[in-house]
Protein backbone atom coordinates (compact mmCIF):
# COMPACT_ATOMS: atom_id res chain seq x y z
CA UNK A 1 0.00 0.00 0.00
CA UNK A 2 1.33 3.37 -1.07
CA UNK A 3 1.05 6.27 1.43
CA UNK A 4 2.71 9.50 2.20
CA UNK A 5 2.50 9.78 6.15
CA UNK A 6 3.82 13.54 7.52
CA UNK A 7 5.24 12.96 10.79
CA UNK A 8 6.31 16.05 12.83
CA UNK A 9 9.01 15.73 15.15
CA UNK A 10 7.20 17.10 18.05
CA UNK A 11 9.39 17.60 21.13
CA UNK A 12 6.96 16.05 23.68
CA UNK A 13 7.80 12.91 21.45
CA UNK A 14 11.54 12.83 22.65
CA UNK A 15 11.56 15.07 25.57
CA UNK A 16 14.99 17.03 25.47
CA UNK A 17 17.04 17.21 28.70
CA UNK A 18 17.57 20.46 30.22
CA UNK A 19 20.72 21.65 28.84
CA UNK A 20 20.54 19.73 25.86
CA UNK A 21 20.00 22.60 23.40
CA UNK A 22 22.92 24.15 24.56
CA UNK A 23 25.48 20.87 24.38
CA UNK A 24 26.51 20.36 20.33
CA UNK A 25 24.71 17.74 18.55
CA UNK A 26 27.57 14.60 19.31
CA UNK A 27 27.15 15.11 22.62
CA UNK A 28 23.21 15.41 22.21
CA UNK A 29 23.25 12.04 20.14
CA UNK A 30 25.99 10.51 22.69
CA UNK A 31 23.54 10.96 25.30
CA UNK A 32 20.53 9.98 23.86
CA UNK A 33 22.28 6.52 23.48
CA UNK A 34 23.96 6.46 26.34
CA UNK A 35 24.19 2.69 27.95
CA UNK A 36 23.51 0.75 24.70
CA UNK A 37 25.46 -0.57 21.79
CA UNK A 38 24.83 -0.42 18.40
CA UNK A 39 23.87 -4.13 16.53
CA UNK A 40 24.65 -4.80 13.23
CA UNK A 41 23.01 -1.88 10.43
CA UNK A 42 19.60 -2.79 8.92
CA UNK A 43 18.18 -2.05 5.64
CA UNK A 44 14.52 -1.35 6.54
CA UNK A 45 12.70 -0.28 10.01
CA UNK A 46 8.77 -0.96 10.33
CA UNK A 47 7.73 2.37 11.38
CA UNK A 48 4.11 3.75 12.45
CA UNK A 49 2.09 6.74 12.95
CA UNK A 50 3.06 6.78 16.32
CA UNK A 51 6.57 6.68 16.22
CA UNK A 52 7.72 10.38 15.74
CA UNK A 53 11.61 10.73 14.96
CA UNK A 54 14.02 12.96 16.93
CA UNK A 55 16.27 14.81 14.61
CA UNK A 56 19.96 15.25 16.01
CA UNK A 57 20.73 18.75 14.22
CA UNK A 58 23.53 17.75 11.44
CA UNK A 59 24.41 14.36 12.54
CA UNK A 60 20.88 12.15 12.44
CA UNK A 61 17.48 11.08 12.72
CA UNK A 62 16.69 8.53 15.17
CA UNK A 63 13.60 6.38 15.32
CA UNK A 64 12.55 4.32 18.75
CA UNK A 65 10.50 1.41 17.68
CA UNK A 66 9.80 -0.72 20.97
CA UNK A 67 13.40 -0.32 23.01
CA UNK A 68 15.39 -0.23 20.12
CA UNK A 69 16.37 2.91 18.98
CA UNK A 70 17.21 3.31 15.39
CA UNK A 71 20.31 6.17 14.05
CA UNK A 72 19.93 6.93 10.14
CA UNK A 73 23.20 9.02 9.33
CA UNK A 74 21.85 10.40 6.55
CA UNK A 75 23.70 9.93 3.22
CA UNK A 76 24.52 13.68 2.60
CA UNK A 77 23.46 16.65 3.80
CA UNK A 78 22.85 15.97 6.77
CA UNK A 79 24.15 19.16 7.61
CA UNK A 80 20.92 20.92 6.77
CA UNK A 81 18.51 19.10 9.61
CA UNK A 82 17.53 21.27 12.43
CA UNK A 83 16.26 19.79 15.29
CA UNK A 84 13.35 21.81 15.06
CA UNK A 85 12.20 20.79 11.54
CA UNK A 86 9.45 19.00 11.12
CA UNK A 87 10.02 16.06 8.85
CA UNK A 88 7.83 14.95 5.77
CA UNK A 89 8.15 11.33 5.02
CA UNK A 90 6.86 9.21 2.46
CA UNK A 91 6.34 5.52 3.67
CA UNK A 92 5.77 2.96 1.05
CA UNK A 93 4.75 -0.87 2.22
CA UNK A 94 4.96 0.55 6.19
CA UNK A 95 8.58 0.48 5.86
CA UNK A 96 11.46 3.02 6.17
CA UNK A 97 14.67 1.65 3.77
CA UNK A 98 17.70 2.66 2.47
CA UNK A 99 17.71 4.98 -0.34
CA UNK A 100 14.20 6.49 1.09
CA UNK A 101 13.51 10.12 0.58
CA UNK A 102 12.65 12.72 3.55
CA UNK A 103 12.05 16.39 3.75
CA UNK A 104 12.68 18.74 6.27
CA UNK A 105 10.87 21.72 6.64
CA UNK A 106 10.83 25.01 8.60
CA UNK A 107 8.12 25.54 11.21
CA UNK A 108 6.31 28.34 9.83
CA UNK A 109 7.51 27.74 6.32
CA UNK A 110 5.19 26.14 3.30
CA UNK A 111 8.23 24.83 1.32
CA UNK A 112 10.36 21.66 2.45
CA UNK A 113 13.54 21.98 1.65
CA UNK A 114 15.47 19.54 -0.51
CA UNK A 115 14.93 15.86 -0.53
CA UNK A 116 17.59 14.07 1.49
CA UNK A 117 18.30 10.33 1.44
CA UNK A 118 18.44 7.71 3.91
CA UNK A 119 21.24 5.08 4.56
CA UNK A 120 21.08 2.00 7.05
CA UNK A 121 19.27 2.04 10.03
CA UNK A 122 22.19 1.48 12.90
CA UNK A 123 20.26 -0.23 16.03
CA UNK A 124 21.38 0.24 19.19
CA UNK A 125 19.75 -1.32 22.29
CA UNK A 126 20.79 -1.83 25.98
CA UNK A 127 23.43 -3.42 27.20
CA UNK A 128 22.82 -6.68 27.58
CA UNK A 129 20.02 -7.31 25.75
CA UNK A 130 20.05 -9.31 22.41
Amino acid sequence: MKGSIVIAALAAAFAVPAGAARSGPDAQLANLLKGRVAQQPVRCITVSQNETPRIISGRAIVWRVGQRLYVNRLRARAETLNDDDILITEIYGGQLCRNDRVRPLNRGSTIPRAALLLSDFTPYVRAGVK
